[in-house]
């Protein structure tokens, strides 16, 4: 075709733009304008979730703090996205949007290779010796702190009244402290623990950018606070002898032989002590209130602690953690009720196919423990409390991934054995001096994201055994 024919016709127009999302064919609902479906997930995760699933089915689209995503529902969805077998999901790209401002580049937020180095270099915290340091500090911190508790209710009659929650949650970061830092926190206390519920309520607020007077504002300057608190003391663990995390990690060299940075470890001890107080903090918390609302199993547990045969105010031995078995798989049982982690976001780095969906690389996907938790089907009468559920037997017969309260695969979270540790250790100290109640009818109502805790604090009491 000649220049002259080509001006004639007049300027070339371009192709339509597709107005399809990739994410059309997924059914679903992308909830109201601007705000989608955040506040009705706030507001009621296991009911919208179940709404969704009644609707949708176990494979749904709809758009949470602004982003479109696919929630895959299930046991097998659980072991798809968790075990991970092929590689398809990123945590950094389902994380980062939620915590890259205020937990950057921890342990989550990794990927892979990048992440195994990482891990084998955080695991120095969790081998046995340590352990062990960790379970001295435990013993001595938890059994003060309960005598204290006591101690209160002198000259107000029998026993003493108080909201759990917030005692629980400056008990389990002083003890986290104590372990990983090696330091009491001291007058210290209050800010650091300021900064640290900042950041985590930082992470599920629906402006997302930093400015004043936002959730997410005062989580990034709590940021400051926890990267000021951990850089000073890093310079002087770098030639000290110290047995605590920190100084373990300001010696440790990664598998290329180079030490931690000065960075990476400020980011590392901030996602580990978030994760070894906040996490267990809502674990611990639930189990008060299961054992307050059930006495006879209240009961059944300091019957088993009774039995180990050791004097009242003595410690728990390291050796006879594994002689609580009720009390492990009741702990279990409250992690069902309330998982520490409700759901767990995933970005896919390739295309992929689930219940003869295709779901294209780049999709914001996200499985839902606390959905799967109570589920009828899995979990007979889901709103009851059983440990029984966590017998050998009836483990055996169950999906693998149908309770995953500390995630999976890769990303199966790294302290579980010192969750675990602590959590007998408690109820060990607690069960052996005291009887915990709440008052008749009471019922709390819980808040799920982005770590459980009950609205009211949960109010509690406790009176110490004759």
């Amino acid at each position: 075709m000649s220049t002259s024919a080509l001006q004639s016709a007049g300027p070339t127009k371009a192709p339509p733009k597709s107005t399809a999302h990739p994410l059309d064919h997924i059914p679903g609902d992308d909830g109201w304008p601007i705000v989608g479906n955040t506040i009705k997930v706030l507001r009621d995760p296991v009911g919208e979730v179940r709404r969704m699933h009644d609707a949708y089915g176990p494979v749904y689209r709809s758009r949470v703090f602004g982003y479109r995503s696919v929630s895959l529902l299930g046991p097998d969805a659980n072991e798809l996205v968790l075990f991970d077998r092929d590689k398809n999901f990123s945590s950094a790209g389902g994380w980062g949007p939620v915590l890259d401002l205020v937990f950057p580049r921890g342990l989550m937020l990794m990927d892979f290779d990048e992440h195994r180095l990482h891990r084998k270099a955080l695991g120095v915290a969790f081998k046995s010796g340590p352990m062990k340091s960790y379970h001295v500090a435990l013993n001595d911190g938890i059994s003060r702190r309960i005598a204290e508790w006591h101690l209160e209710g002198r000259g107000h009659g029998e026993g003493v009244s108080f909201t759990f929650y917030p005692r629980i949650k400056q008990l389990t970061l002083d003890l986290a402290a104590t372990s990983f830092l090696g330091i009491e926190l001291g007058p210290e206390a209050n800010a650091v623990n300021r900064a640290f519920v900042d950041m985590v309520a930082a992470s599920i607020g629906v402006v997302r950018s930093p400015l004043p007077g936002t959730k997410m504002g005062r989580g990034v300057k709590g940021r400051a606070v926890i990267s000021d608190f951990f850089g000073a003391e890093i310079p002087r663990r770098r030639d000290g002898t110290g047995t605590d995390l920190l100084s373990e990690l300001c010696r440790t060299a990664k598998d290329d032989g180079t030490l931690l940075t000065k960075q990476e470890i400020i980011d590392h001890m901030s996602f580990l002590m978030m994760a070894a107080h906040d996490t267990l903090t809502a674990s611990v918390t639930s189990l008060v209130y299961q054992l307050a609302l059930n006495p006879e199993w209240q009961g059944k547990l300091r019957a088993e602690v009774a039995a180990l045969g050791l004097p009242r105010g003595a410690p728990l031995p390291t050796e006879r953690l594994d002689d609580l078995p009720l009390c492990e798989m009741a702990f279990k049982e409250a992690m069902r009720i309330n998982p520490p982690v409700p759901s767990v976001p995933r970005r896919a780095v390739r295309d992929f196919q689930f219940l003869g969906h295709d779901i294209p690389a780049g999709t914001r996907v996200g499985i839902n423990p606390l959905y799967t938790h109570h589920m009828p089907s899995v979990w007979p009468e889901p709103h009851r409390f059983d440990p029984l559920r966590f017998t050998d037997e009836a483990v055996r017969t169950r999906h693998k991934f149908a309770w995953v309260p500390f995630g999976g695969g890769a990303h199966m979270c790294l302290g579980l054995h010192f969750a675990y540790m602590q959590a007998k250790t408690f109820f060990f100290h607690l069960l052996s001096t005291s009887r915990v109640s709440v008052a008749e009818g009471y019922r709390a109502e819980w808040q799920h994201w982005p770590i459980p805790r009950p609205r009211d604090g949960l109010p509690i009491r406790i009176e110490r055994l004759v």
